[in-house]
């Protein structure tokens, strides 16, 4: 590039040169569809990651298989090859466009890189993981990711050290379980509403490592970015429309409620059917009567959150409860139970913590667990892809019954 040239607005992309608005990628787990397509096979140790790294030697799986939809065909369709190991499937085509062209702006955060720039936090910073990138004019896309330790590292120019930054290649058994993968095109307003959320829900970032941050472009962006990375002090949740109609919700840590429930009020009361990585504490399905003692006042009241511990694909049940093992699922996806709101719903959070005080053990408080932490759901209206997701999720359902019969 030239000194007069201008970058072209980053996007998602459904492959390599397929730009779409959004796109969607969900990484089956290692028990339900393991290795790279159909084949099985895991990659041999040593095999060269294209982002940096070398391929792991997994606990007990791996699994980079997946299907994707975006805006141009919101109907899941299964894809080839290793997801994220490749110029081109969605994601490696994603994440190539700025990580192999200098140039782009971009911030990384993520709330467990494992010291590798900068340490894993807990309570009260975000429990959210992601990547924006954009040129000079504020336009790019913004992607949330489920993975921890992934990505690590923006550019090639800055390449992560002691680590991988290549999907599959990465300390952290990252693709042993399920995860997903969200972005969506944005222009020069929706990042400075990306990252005013971002800061709302506390997210882990730092502008000291240009591995995962490179500010740059209207200065109204750069103040935003140079804020990031601080515990908020707000109590309030943001809804927010992108420009192509996605909403955006930013629950800050501050705000210590069961999370999925903070969801279904600010959607009026919609039902929910949410699968996470559902460990101890556990937060069990509601009902619209179920009694919420951590609950702020004014907020409204949430429908019932039924959850998810097992769902389908092509036959194939595939676990979609959090815990050591291949068949798990640490993907954070939701739908609405009412057919005539096809919503879809993709999150940072799990649905562990409280309803009250007590709720899972004697001394538990409110902001327990993921009450307690910070985090962005994104919510797509679209027929076709909520008719995807709902077969996606169709399975098992946890008891409304507490761990203490509540």
């Amino acid at each position: 590039m030239t000194a007069t040239t201008k970058l072209p607005a980053p996007a998602p992309m459904a492959g390599k040169d397929q730009p779409v608005d959004w796109l969607l990628v969900y990484k089956f787990n290692a028990a339900s569809f393991p290795g790279c397509t159909d084949d099985g096979v895991t990659p041999k140790t040593g095999t060269k990651g294209i982002f940096g790294g070398t391929v792991d030697v997994y606990k007990s799986g791996h699994s980079q298989q997946y299907i994707y939809a975006s805006s141009k065909h919101p109907s899941f369709v299964k894809g080839e090859g290793c997801v994220g190991a490749t110029y081109t499937d969605p994601l490696g085509a994603t994440f190539a466009q700025v990580y192999d062209t200098p140039g782009y702006y971009y911030v990384l955060w993520n709330d467990q890189f494992y010291n590798n720039p900068i340490k894993k936090e807990g309570a009260p910073m975000g429990h959210s993981k992601g990547m924006l990138a954009w040129n000079e004019e504020g336009e790019g896309f913004v992607m949330q990711v489920s993975t921890p330790s992934w990505p690590a590292s923006g550019s090639k120019a800055h390449p992560r050290q002691n680590d991988g930054n290549t999907l599959g290649c990465i300390n952290d058994d990252d693709v042993e379980v399920g995860q997903h993968f969200f972005a969506v095109k944005i222009n020069k307003d929706d990042l400075v509403t990306i990252l005013k959320a971002l800061d709302n829900s506390s997210v882990v970032t730092s502008t000291a490592h240009p591995e995962i941050v490179q500010n740059g472009g209207p200065a109204d962006v750069q103040a935003l970015v140079n804020a990031l990375g601080k515990e908020s002090k707000s109590k309030d949740c943001t809804v927010s429309k992108l420009s192509g109609g996605i909403r955006l919700i930013s629950k800050p840590s501050l705000m210590a409620a069961p999370p999925w429930q903070i969801v279904s009020a600010q959607l009026g009361g919609l039902p929910l059917r949410v699968a996470s990585w559902w460990a101890e504490p556990m937060i069990y399905s509601t009902t619209a009567d179920t009694p919420i003692g951590c609950w702020p006042a004014g907020l409204g009241k949430p429908g019932p959150v039924a959850i998810a511990t097992s769902g389908t694909w092509a036959g194939t049940s595939i676990g979609l409860t959090g815990g050591e093992g291949t068949n798990h699922n640490h993907a954070k996806m939701g739908i609405s139970t009412d057919s005539s709101k096809p919503i879809s719903i993709f999150g940072d959070m799990n649905q562990q913590g409280a309803l009250g005080p007590d709720y899972a053990y004697t001394g538990q408080i409110c902001s327990s667990s993921q009450n307690g932490r910070g985090g962005l759901f994104y919510v797509v209206e679209d027929a076709e892809l909520f008719k995807s997701m709902t077969a996606l999720l169709t399975g098992d359902t946890a008891p409304e019954s507490g761990p203490n019969g509540e």
